[in-house]
């Protein structure tokens, strides 16, 4: 967020596309392999506007969660853009299901691995805290690894490079500037509100958190590894909010350093093709906002 009151949007890159969540709708635009722009656009379910959604600490939860149906459906959308198929919006069953998968694999992958790998140092130096940090370690090397890694396939590094032109645009949206290229290429591809700023700070906070969980029995330990997960994302997402609101904070840039050192490795420098799919995306954004507001009015 910047420091004046315009309001918030941001999004993520899809496949050949960017989605951008506006205040009352979600679009999502997409280069078909024709070059045409194809765009959809849809209004954000009630419950994720709800006054649950400004609620400190449980609209943490609330906003994984539509991150999860929204950034799903928009990426079922862009895949069949790219494939040139007939659109086929995947029913709740679906989404939950594919949810489910997603957690359970993030949770095995970041939590739980990293649990494992620090068992052997439980003990030493009499206490459970040097497993504990080596847990959080861990956890660390595993995520970086892991976006490098898929960062090195052509189609990830395409994705990458959405997600550049998307924080650009956001940039340029927040500063209330005209939404064109020479506006837009001011700015850097990092963006404080991101979503890899997200899940570093979850990963940093569950260091300090789990440091403080004893290892006495190994239930409480992988429960605490599963069912502190979404407290642990709402105190990162409280963080993130302060750390975009005060983002000219010299104290704040240096805590937000780390999360915007990893955005080296999840965005690119996008051409302008991509930068006019992004264009797309914010302008049909806010275009279905203030019609919208307009009708709420009326």
């Amino acid at each position: 967020m910047s420091s004046n009151q315009t309001p918030t949007y941001g999004g993520q890159a899809v496949l050949e596309g960017v989605m951008i969540r506006g205040q009352q709708n979600v679009s999502v635009a997409v280069r078909s392999p024709s070059g045409e722009i194809k765009t959809q656009v849809k209004p954000i379910a009630n419950i994720f506007r709800s006054k649950y959604r400004k609620t400190p600490l449980i609209r943490g939860v609330i906003a994984l969660i539509e991150t999860l149906i929204i950034g799903m459906n928009a990426l079922n959308y862009s895949s069949s853009v790219a494939m040139e198929e007939e659109n086929t919006t995947p029913n709740k069953a679906s989404i939950a299901l594919m949810i489910t998968i997603s957690l359970s694999l993030a949770i095995g992958l970041f939590f739980i691995l990293p649990l494992l790998i620090s068992t052997p140092f439980e003990g030493i130096l009499g206490s459970n805290i040097l497993s504990n940090i080596i847990e959080g370690i861990a956890r660390l090397i595993i995520f970086i690894g892991y976006i490098y890694v898929i960062g090195l396939m052509p189609d990830i590094k395409r994705v990458f490079m959405y997600h550049g032109a998307e924080h650009m645009t956001v940039h340029a949206q927040e500063n209330n500037l005209e939404l064109n290229l020479s506006n837009i290429k001011k700015y850097p591809t990092a963006h404080p509100r991101c979503g890899t700023a997200f899940l570093l700070t979850i990963m940093l906070i569950a260091v300090i958190i789990f440091i403080l969980i004893p290892r006495e029995s190994m239930i409480i330990v992988v429960s605490s590894r599963i069912f502190l997960v979404p407290f642990i994302a709402s105190l990162s997402y409280e963080f993130i909010r302060l750390s975009s609101i005060y983002q000219t904070n010299f104290l704040m840039r240096a805590i937000a350093s780390p999360s915007l050192w990893l955005q080296s490795l999840t965005t690119r420098q996008p051409d302008d093709d991509q930068i006019e799919v992004a264009i797309v995306a914010m302008t049909s954004a806010i275009e279905a906002d203030e019609i919208s507001s307009a009708s709420s009015v009326a």
